[in-house]
């Protein structure tokens, strides 16, 4: 499905020439029909010789409507430069030229209208030559020229078949599954409610589908959908669709806000971007300047951060980073345009390379700027790994996303960065490849540098601790769960770190006594030789020896904890649990008392040491006895 967008100085006939080619005229408003003046946009389509239905969306030629012209010109497929033979080249004619060539709308004709009124057959060659002249060097230099007259149809059938051809040279539109659709026009319908219009891009809508709307951050559904008011299950990338929304009212929308499946666009109110600035204009960019700010189908005021330079002149081309008055939805690839508010003219455009800049650029910093210079002109993996570098930690197809790559495409690319080592996956085999997490490589070195700083500064802060609470360290590292699970997945694997349920430590760390405190261990422990199953309290061990050092000697295993208050020596623990099991298998049970009577103990340590079994699924109670546990 293609859609194709006329462009021209006002009077010179694009919507006569609309109305000829399809039999409806786009003029809709009662003010244009009276002024014989487009003033918003127009929409039709037309059937090509091959029966390719295409959409057109007509737009004003008036120098005071040019901002409405904005609105509609920027998702087209192809352009028609409309020139009337009797006037030739005139200054709007001039600067929708150059929004195109700004925009890049390479594939189109120039199509010189009125030739009724024209009967110097030189007089055309000579409106030709000025023509050739003035597209020189611009998107349309090499178009064809189709002399035609709407009132008598002359040429028309040419017109068409000239349409046809430069169509069927530029490729489909890629369908990125991503759909996102700018619109143009609101309006209610009886019976049906409200209904959006626009040119959707980079993916399909169903009847059924969840939608969004941004940035309103509104919710709906659609109810129906129309292609050239035919009914549509699906519409497909490049068409012109109408969508029939249920959930929300006409007067919650308006023309730039963006129709997305959810969850799979943001918007932004900074942008970083590559600009050409027209040489006509009046006087170079400062920074700091107030512009008006076009994509898609929004608008909305900006200022200017000059990156590099103290101002861009006339006819030169540099980075800038917009800061948005109201947020807008683009992604990289996006072409836009600038005009100065007062006195109104169009200053340049370019392509947005960065969508969702996390920070205000340092003016004067080269490393941004070399950044942007590799997303604008480097190879799909350079692309892909400045997307990784802008978005830190993020599942492999968002960064396909991010990058606007086609989806072999990216994968060669992924292929690369990591052979080279300049992508990490954090996620083993049993993830689905472009749902693993990845980043860049100076982002994993900083990941990774400051997860062992801080596992290290806690091993010198408490030595005596086996290693750093899980839940301390993700805090600390500001991550989400899903990334800090990875990252410690790939640590371990690494071998470079131990994970032990409730702590992290360094793969090699020990727990490493002072004398003075292996004095007092030897003291603590010279009263568990004392009487093995009758020892100290926990109170009583941490009085001898402080809680932290007690702490290591358990975290060690030295002791063992079997309840709030009772602790046994490793080896005595042992011997307990082997004898109490030994009984079990002869008897089949034991009860609190022949466990007291056997170690020459009192009831507290029997009974905590039973329970302690029956916590571990060694035993279970059975009245006044206790069994194994099936």
């Amino acid at each position: 499905m293609r859609v194709i967008g006329t462009a021209g100085h006002v009077d010179h006939g694009k919507s006569t020439l609309i109305a000829a080619l399809t039999g409806t005229h786009p003029d809709r408003l009662k003010e244009e029909q009276a002024r014989e003046m487009t003033i918003e946009l127009g929409f039709g389509w037309l059937t090509l010789p091959n029966g390719e239905e295409v959409g057109i969306v007509d737009v004003p030629g008036h120098r005071d409507f040019i901002e409405n012209m904005l609105s509609g010109i920027g998702s087209i497929d192809a352009a028609l430069l409309v020139i009337a033979a009797d006037e030739g080249v005139m200054p709007q004619t001039t600067e929708h030229l150059a929004i195109l060539d700004l925009l890049q709308i390479r594939t189109g004709l120039i199509v010189l209208t009125k030739t009724d009124l024209v009967s110097d057959s030189g007089w055309l060659d000579l409106v030709e030559i000025d023509i050739r002249a003035a597209v020189t060097g611009t998107v349309l230099s090499d178009a064809p020229i189709v002399r035609v007259s709407a009132k008598t149809r002359s040429n028309l059938s040419s017109l068409l078949s000239n349409l046809e051809s430069i169509l069927k040279q530029k490729p489909a539109r890629a369908d990125l599954n991503r759909p996102r659709l700018p619109i143009d026009r609101v309006f209610s319908m009886s019976g049906f409610g409200t209904v959006v219009t626009g040119t959707l891009l980079d993916g399909q809508f169903s009847v059924g589908d969840e939608i969004d709307i941004l940035p309103r951050g509104l919710k709906g559904r659609i109810r129906g959908l129309q292609t050239h008011r035919k009914k549509e299950e699906r519409a497909m990338p490049g068409s012109r669709t109408a969508v029939n929304i249920s959930g929300v009212e006409t007067n919650e929308l308006q023309r730039g806000d963006m129709l997305t499946h959810p969850n799979q666009y943001l918007s932004t109110r900074r942008i970083d971007a590559h600009l050409h600035l027209l040489q006509e204009v009046s006087s170079p960019l400062k920074h700091n300047d107030s512009v008006k700010f076009f994509t898609g189908a929004s608008e909305t005021m900006a200022t200017v951060r000059l990156l590099g330079v103290e101002e861009l002149n006339t006819g030169a081309d540099g980075w800038i980073q917009l800061e948005l008055r109201n947020p807008v939805v683009v992604v990289r690839g996006d072409r836009y345009i600038l005009r100065r508010p007062s006195p109104g003219e169009t200053l340049g455009g370019g392509m947005v390379v960065d969508p969702q800049p996390k920070d205000r650029h340092k003016r004067f910093d080269e490393e941004p700027i070399r950044a942007l210079e590799s997303l604008l002109q480097g190879s799909p993996a350079d692309v892909l790994y400045e997307a990784a570098m802008s978005l830190n930690i993020a599942p492999f197809k968002e960064m396909v996303s991010h990058s606007r790559l086609e989806a072999d495409v990216a994968t060669e690319a992924l292929n690369e960065l990591v052979t080279t080592g300049r992508l990490i996956l954090l996620e083993d085999g049993a993830v689905v490849p472009h749902e693993k997490l990845a980043l860049a490589l100076p982002h994993w070195q900083m990941l990774y540098e400051r997860t062992m700083q801080y596992i290290d500064s806690y091993h010198r802060e408490f030595p005596l601790r086996r290693g750093m609470p899980r839940e301390e360290l993700k805090s600390k590292l500001k991550i989400a769960p899903r990334a800090f699970n990875a990252l410690l997945s790939t640590l371990i694997t690494a071998d470079t770190i131990a994970d032990h349920a409730a702590h992290i430590e360094r793969v090699g760390h020990e727990i490493k006594f002072t004398e003075q405190e292996q004095a007092k261990i030897r003291t603590l422990l010279r009263r568990f030789d004392a009487n093995p199953f009758i020892t100290p309290s926990v109170k009583d061990c941490q009085v001898e020896v402080g809680e932290e050092l007690l702490d290591a000697l358990i975290e060690s295993g030295e002791l063992i904890s079997v309840s709030a208050d009772v602790i046994f020596r490793k080896q005595d623990y042992e011997a307990l649990t082997v004898r109490i099991k030994e009984m079990l298998s002869q008897a089949g049970k034991i009860s609190l008392a022949e466990v007291r009577d056997l170690f020459h103990t009192s009831r507290k340590y029997a009974q905590a040491m039973l329970e302690h079994l029956d916590a571990l699924g060694v035993t279970v109670r059975d009245g006044d006895f206790r069994r194994f546990r099936k």
